[in-house]
């Protein structure tokens, strides 16, 4: 990931200190519940606890030469112990340590996505009652429909964020999962009971069942997970991208002072931001892709997931936390033109009304069809014409056959459209 995209708690989690910090608590962890069922010296596990350590660039260089990082990183580990080194990493495999402790760093990365979660959700909801009665046009197929209002839209993507911080929350839940059981899983080196204790310290469940690894289905639900949410956030951003077009300019991207938006045209106030958004949720996406490509490994392990995920689980997390972050500024910045949203209202010449008018006419009697045909020959004169729907109804001789002139006002309302906005705020408690 471009450095310059980190922001610094999850360059933390991801950074060789922590990796190797969450590895030493696992065996450490191992150690406590070894000396607690009697299989190592009390004696050894306090000189353990008390001396383990070691040092990122002692143990790139020890890898160096022996091409194993686990085994590197035992290796530094024991020159600081001394001879109880010995029982450290006692019946464990390296998958025991490094399945485990990566179920720690997922964890832990994914509380601080679930924090910038939550953190955009708020801002969402505070736009949304800001802009509860803000009117604009609500359009289907990029035409304009009928009247919506832009805290509806803002409320839209609340309920959005709501069923992220939902999926989220089952994922924390699916890789908080460790184990330690051996080279394939059967204990054969190792009592269950340590598996218990090391996942209970270190805040996870122990696997009902493992090979070497933890099952990478898991890993996939997680990434899969992040990847859904980035899509969120493309569509939100392609929204606002939408209405930041000149001939739109109903919502705008903040633009700071000093800022400049193309290096030949001066009057450029581009959305970058929100196309950068749209473009990292196309990464996330083929991430997610290659974590389903991880399931399948051949009988209970082999390695060709490990140097996929050393990418993809890191990079996901970063990259999302990334647009959470700036997307959640962008919504707390954003500029929105009402104005513009009455003016653009104004380009359909009232066509927007055309089902009220349509549903009027079945009431007094009119077939469904009768009405239609009725309605769509002034609708597209309206469109073709430039004029007003409104007075081309009211000189139709069939349409006002049916409706006096103070009713067709009244289907030129827009409150009509938004009588209920209240309703479905107050499913939010607003």
């Amino acid at each position: 990931m471009i450095d310059r995209y980190t922001l610094p708690e999850m360059k933390k989690i991801w950074s060789l200190e922590n990796k190797f910090r969450k590895w030493l608590d696992v065996e450490v962890a191992a150690c406590e519940a070894l000396a607690e069922l009697g299989e190592i010296p009390e004696t050894a596990l306090r000189n353990i606890k008390e001396k383990a350590n070691f040092n990122v660039q002692r143990i790139e260089e020890i890898e160096a030469v022996t091409n194993h990082d686990v085994i590197a990183f035992l290796t530094c580990v024991g020159e600081y112990v001394g001879e109880d080194a010995r029982y450290i990493h006692l019946g464990l495999t390296s998958s025991d340590v490094v399945d485990t402790a990566l179920a720690v760093l997922m964890k832990e990365a994914a509380q601080h996505i679930m924090g910038r979660l939550q953190a955009l959700r708020q801002t969402l909801l505070d736009k949304a009652q800001e802009h509860r009665y803000t009117v604009m046009m609500g359009r289907t197929h990029g035409v304009h429909a009928e009247p919506i209002t832009f805290g509806l839209k803002m409320l839209l993507w609340v309920a959005e964020v709501d069923r992220h911080i939902e999926r989220l929350a089952r994922a924390i839940e699916t890789v908080s999962v460790g184990k330690i059981s051996g080279a394939v899983g059967t204990y054969a080196n190792i009592d269950p009971r340590v598996e218990e204790l090391v996942c209970a310290r270190l805040g996870l469940r122990p696997a009902l069942v493992s090979t070497q690894i933890l099952q990478r289905d898991r890993h996939a639900e997680y990434l899969t997970t992040m990847a859904v949410i980035g899509s969120s956030l493309e569509k939100f951003a392609v929204e606002l991208r939408c209405l930041q077009r000149t001939e739109v300019l109903e919502a705008e991207e903040y633009f700071a002072k000093g800022q400049k938006g193309s290096s030949a045209m001066p009057h450029k106030r581009n959305p970058i931001t929100l196309e950068r958004i749209t473009g990292l949720a196309r990464l996330l996406r083929g991430n997610a892709l290659a974590a389903m490509e991880n399931v399948a490994l051949w009988h209970e392990r082999d390695i060709s997931h490990s140097s996929v995920e050393r990418v993809i689980i890191p990079d996901s997390t970063i990259t999302l936390d990334y647009m959470l972050y700036k997307f959640n500024q962008i919504m707390a910045n954003l500029l929105v033109y009402p104005d513009n949203m009455q003016r653009n209202m104004g380009l359909s010449h009232g066509l927007f009304f055309s089902q009220r008018v349509l549903l009027t006419l079945v009431d007094k009697g009119l077939s469904r069809e009768r009405a239609y045909e009725l309605v769509q020959r002034n609708a597209m004169q309206s469109w073709r014409t430039r004029q007003d729907f409104k007075q081309l109804l009211a000189a139709d001789g069939e349409v006002m056959q049916h409706l006096s002139l103070q009713e067709l006002d009244e289907l030129f309302r827009y409150d009509y459209h938004l009588r209920h906005i209240d309703t479905i705020f107050a499913r939010f408690g607003l």
